[in-house]
């Protein structure tokens, strides 16, 4: 339901117009935060350089175990599965990965904070264990805008992440006056890791205008990317009060990105505030090139934090070579097939599928450890130098 009930012909404009002066008040004009003037900005240039040398080429994917559904379910104490974590952490490892991006919940610091931190740590210890770094991620605007704790839905048979939900849900986002509900959970999470070197980086928002058109587009909230900059804009305050020593970032996730004349409110916000750039990337390696190139000018770190969806020709073969060889971060989406389901494609939500589809969208291993192509696992390997075990376990 959105903040303010449907209306005749002009209320529709009423209500926007209404929106835009109740946040220009509440965040100052045009919609900016007014940061103190002791809060500093993104980080210089050559401090971003400083991380990028000191962790060299980033590589990983977008990581969720088989079991969880979502965040919820791969957080809480109930379904929380640390070894089935370290299993597939195991097979992140014998790909040569070295980071993985992991999504969080605010649900899950209003539901018991502490335990949500201790398992945080052991979620590091366990990556670590496997040479592997993380970048959290706070908050999420994608799939599903009404979140409860508690034992999660089984998933909707064949349909793409049928049970992903936003963080913050459509009740906050939806009300300004709640915002600040947010900053416990931004800055306690932030406080506790802030200097911790197993932690690569801190993604503040995941497509926080994703108004979700072809899931849930019925029932998002209107004027949705005006809500999702306010809150955002007050995110990066609280990240700046903090002041971790990893980067943070926002990322870009469509669009072109060459000329600031170009960029959308959001995304001219993002990339200005980001320590390390970041951006999504489902196309031909010829999008691909042209997104890296765009982003060159701000003379920053860039991480593609999403790719890979083998139907519409990102691939392995040659997205990642290609930005191993412009030096660019690279995680792709999914990992091991499971409950999230995205081995489907986002059209599953349109169109009926009763059985495995014949090309994988996502993911790289079967539920067994197995890849789904043996031979894509040895290119990730020969682009990593991940030489593989041979039949006595030697390398």
């Amino acid at each position: 339901m959105s903040l303010f009930p449907a209306a005749p012909a002009v209320g529709r404009v009423c209500r926007k117009a209404f929106v835009l002066t109740l946040l220009c008040l509440l965040f100052g004009a045009g919609g900016r935060t007014a940061f103190s003037a002791d809060i500093p900005g993104p980080w210089s240039v050559e401090k971003a350089a400083a991380w990028e040398k000191k962790h060299s080429w980033l590589v990983g994917c977008n990581f969720s175990p088989s079991y969880a559904i979502n965040e919820l379910e791969m957080w809480q104490a109930d379904t929380f599965d640390l070894t089935a974590i370290d299993r597939e952490l195991s097979w992140a490892e014998s790909l040569g990965f070295n980071s993985v991006r992991v999504f969080l919940h605010d649900l899950l610091w209003q539901q018991d904070s502490k335990g949500f931190l201790k398992r945080m740590d052991a979620f590091l210890a366990r990556a670590d264990r496997h040479h592997i770094g993380v970048m959290f991620v706070l908050l999420d605007s994608c799939w599903d805008p009404f979140p409860k704790l508690g034992k999660q839905r089984e998933p909707t048979p064949h349909v793409h992440n049928s049970g992903w939900v936003q963080s913050p849900g459509e009740d906050i986002l939806k009300d300004p006056a709640r915002y600040d509900s947010l900053k416990p959970y931004i800055t306690g999470v932030l406080k506790r890791f802030r200097n911790d070197r197993r932690v690569h980086a801190w993604d503040l928002f995941n497509e926080p205008d994703n108004d979700n058109r072809s899931s849930y587009g019925k029932v998002e909230l209107a004027d949705k990317p005006t809500y999702a900059l306010a809150l955002l804009q007050k995110v990066v305050g609280w990240a700046r009060e903090v002041g971790p020593s990893q980067p943070v970032t926002v990322d870009v996730w469509y669009g072109a990105w060459d000329d600031d004349a170009k960029l959308n409110p959001m995304q001219k916000f993002s990339l200005e505030n980001s320590d390390v750039i970041s951006f999504h990337s489902y196309g031909l390696p010829d999008e691909l090139t042209k997104s890296i190139a765009d982003l060159r000018r701000y003379h920053r770190p860039i991480l593609c934090t999403e790719y890979m969806a083998r139907p519409r020709g990102s691939t392995f073969d040659p997205h990642l070579g290609l930005m191993k060889e412009q030096k660019v971060a690279a995680y792709n989406w999914g990992f091991v097939s499971g409950k999230t389901q995205t081995i489907y494609p986002w059209d599953s939500w349109q169109k009926h599928y009763t059985d495995e589809p014949p090309v994988w969208f996502h993911d790289i291993f079967r539920p067994d450890g197995s890849a789904y192509r043996p031979e894509e696992a040895e290119y990730i390997r020969s682009v990593t130098g991940k030489m593989p075990a041979d039949s006595n376990g030697q390398k």
